[in-house]
């Protein structure tokens, strides 16, 4: 007998314990972030605390409990899949010629910013133009009687292929398993919704959503070609018509010479940056700074200079005029002391073969990639390169402004060596002997023979890891690297490293996605919906807890333990499994405080009913559980299939509710059931032999 009350007291102890210990971190983790708030304000303290709580509040903001995005705040964002982009990396690059690629911008200009079928405008325009599919999508099957009907039906089977990677991607990466709260779903034809609650950190959430769509390696290629082409850049976009690419002596000398000794001094004197690590040079990015009587000085000694005894401002107003792509570019040229505005040096001077460096601020980022994705600067540039953007600034020792921050900009092969695809697991580590964080990574069979060939043939050139076009590093390749393992170095620190593995073992998208609207929703909404649910759900347990205490008198008081413990149960259960609570969530949770309350009345008539019968208080305990179950566990199976349903078929916030539904329905047959009778049976064991259940006649016998 004695072992038997152990055991029901551990029915009672060990769950309460176990929900404790689940809600642990989130008590700890608004008490931490409660203390920080306090010391927020003083610089010094708000050093001192971080570095003393920086491992148990970062641990505890891991493990708490979150609140949904009606009730805390957090990130709307529309995703695209550009289906576009597949269908023009599926042709055959051999076949690509002007009336493929003005059928790919006629379609595009048609489908932005619609969600139409993209697929179906562009074979309408395709056929419109009497192209043949076979010309440009033979590849795409390796039977010998390919048919259109064929070609259309495997871009139909890939397009939609790539809607559903991305969305897998997605739901993978930000709601592992899917009971976050966090709405991910498909929205019209190529579209992805996600709802992100409690998102606090936009930018990271940003970068592992967009560093995500695309992995690419390609090699960085040094070519004067490329420089030539920024200057002509300069010529579109002044409105200057280009008939034939100009060659190095189309500038005349004398002009080229005093207006690069000109600019040149004007820009030397910017403050380098510091460099990112130890095997790259000290980027700049230079500014006019020379005073007025300096360059009139200077002006004396080069009378041909077109910006002669023009005050500094106006001259380098004109500058940015004459050179609006060019001078939005520094370049560090192998050999030179200081690094020059892209646009005062001369085209024609350049060796054939240079090695340097190109790097913007943050101001100029993205005005660069809207220059670079015009379709008229596209046809200027060698279409064996592409340029892009370094995916973060250059790391500094001082705290730089946004717009100051230095980004380097790489020209690289455009052929991709080699796609995400191959690899098969990332993840981030830590250099014991260069004391800084890397990523391993580990390729399939088939990519770890493709980068063996690669790094062979580029040993001591770089290799760029490209993440949704941009790039985001570009290590050096020492040795040739077989068996398909390979460390990336050159993060910042461990967080960076492991956004980078993250977004390496996501894998690489059929098609690139890109984010199209993203809205940040303030959290005051939330604390007038956290203010009203509390309201009620208090009110609601309040007037439960109130009257079973005076229909059930003693007997109501047991039930109203039960039912404290079994809301504790529902929020421990959503936390075990990650979720978040939200709006519906708080519904259901009431829903299944009502159901437990539903068992109990239904145990306590019978109860009831046995003790008007004559029955002693052990026997009519017995029988009241025993007559009772059956109704409760079909009531709480219907339940609980209606919950599995919605779970399964529902998302975002049904999911959500479906998921509290569940827990509520468990944990009501448990606290209903089983901790209730333990406190009864506890009871008789220390000798009660009567219950206030709030009978209203005195027991009678047969």
């Amino acid at each position: 007998m004695k072992q038997n009350n152990i055991v029901k007291w551990l029915y009672i102890v060990v769950p309460i314990l176990v929900a404790a210990t689940i809600l642990w971190p989130t008590y700890n983790y608004y008490r931490l972030d409660k203390e920080r708030q306090q010391v927020a304000g003083d610089s010094v303290a708000l050093d001192a605390w971080d570095q003393s709580h920086n491992e148990s509040f970062a641990s505890a903001k891991k493990d708490r409990m979150k609140l949904g995005l009606d009730l805390r705040g957090g990130m709307y964002v529309t995703l695209e899949v550009d289906v576009l982009k597949l269908i023009e990396e599926s042709a055959e690059p051999a076949s690509v010629d002007d009336d493929f690629l003005a059928i790919i911008e006629q379609t595009r200009k048609e489908t932005d910013n619609s969600d139409v079928d993209v697929l179906q405008v562009f074979l309408k325009n395709f056929k419109a133009k009497g192209k043949n599919l076979l010309n440009y999508f033979s590849a795409l099957s390796n039977t010998a009687d390919i048919t259109e009907q064929a070609i259309e039906d495997q871009l139909k089977d890939d397009v939609d292929e790539a809607i559903d990677q991305a969305l897998e991607v997605m739901k993978q990466r930000i709601n592992k398993f899917e009971v976050a709260e966090a709405v991910i779903q498909k929205q019209g034809a190529r579209r992805i919704l996600l709802e992100l609650p409690d998102v606090k950190d936009e930018k990271e959430i940003r970068n592992l959503i967009q560093g995500q769509a695309r992995l690419e390696f390609k090699r960085v290629i040094l070519s004067r070609d490329v420089i030539t082409s920024m200057f002509l850049v300069d010529k579109i976009l002044r409105g200057e018509a280009i008939t034939a690419a100009p060659s190095a002596d189309s500038v005349t000398k004398a002009k080229a010479d005093s207006v690069s000794k000109s600019i040149a001094k004007a820009d030397s004197s910017k403050k380098n940056i510091a460099k990112a690590d130890g095997t790259k040079k000290k980027p700049a990015v230079v500014d006019s700074t020379k005073t007025d009587s300096t360059r009139a000085d200077s002006a004396k000694s080069d009378t041909s200079d077109p910006y002669a005894g023009l005050p500094q401002e106006e001259a380098t107003r004109r500058f940015k005029l004459d050179h609006p792509f060019t001078s939005l570019i520094s370049i560090n040229i192998e050999g030179q002391q200081e690094p020059v505005t892209l646009g005062a040096i001369v085209p024609g001077r350049l060796p054939d073969k240079i090695e340097y460096r190109l790097y913007t601020d943050g101001a100029s980022v993205s005005k660069i990639r809207r220059i670079l994705t015009r379709a008229d600067i596209k046809r200027v540039m060698p279409s064996d390169f592409v340029v892009l953007m370094a995916a973060k600034p250059i790391e500094t020792k001082e705290p730089v402004a946004t717009d100051k921050q230095i980004y380097e900009i790489f020209t690289l092969a455009a052929e991709t060596e080699l796609t995400g695809e191959v690899i098969r697991d990332a993840y981030q580590s830590f250099d014991q002997t260069a004391n800084r964080p890397m990523v391993l990574m580990d390729m399939d069979d088939v990519g770890s023979e493709k980068w063996a060939q690669i790094t062979g043939a580029n040993i001591g050139k770089q290799v760029a890891v490209v993440l949704d076009s941009q790039v985001y590093t570009a290590p050096t390749i020492q040795d040739k690297i077989t068996g398909g393992r390979s460390q990336i170095t050159g993060m910042a620190n461990q967080a960076e490293a492991n956004l980078l593995a993250v977004i390496l073992k996501a894998g690489a998208l059929k098609a690139p996605v890109r984010i199209i609207e993203e809205r940040v929703v303030g959290p005051s909404l939330g604390e007038d919906s956290i203010r009203r649910g509390v309201t009620s759900s208090l009110i609601s347990f309040a007037l439960v807890i109130l009257f079973m205490l005076a229909y059930y008198s003693v007997g109501g008081a047991v039930a109203d333990v039960a039912l404290l413990m079994n809301v504790l149960l529902v929020v421990a259960g959503l936390a075990a499994f990650g979720g978040t609570i939200t709006l519906p969530g708080i519904a259901g949770l009431i829903l299944s405080t009502a159901m437990a309350v539903d068992a109990n009345i239904l145990i306590f008539e019978r109860i009831r009913e046995e003790l008007y019968a004559g029955r002693n208080l052990k026997t009519a305990v017995d029988q009241g559980y025993a007559k009772a179950w059956s109704a409760i566990f079909d009531s709480n199976v219907t339940h609980l299939l209606s919950g599995l349903v919605l779970y399964f078929l529902g998302t975002g916030p049904v999911k959500g509710f479906a998921l509290t539904l569940i827990i509520g329905v468990l944990m009501t047959l448990f606290s209903a059931v089983v901790v209730t009778r333990a406190i009864f049976e506890l009871a008789i064991a220390r000798g009660a032999t009567t219950f206030n259940f709030g009978q209203t006649k005195k027991p009678v016998t047969a």
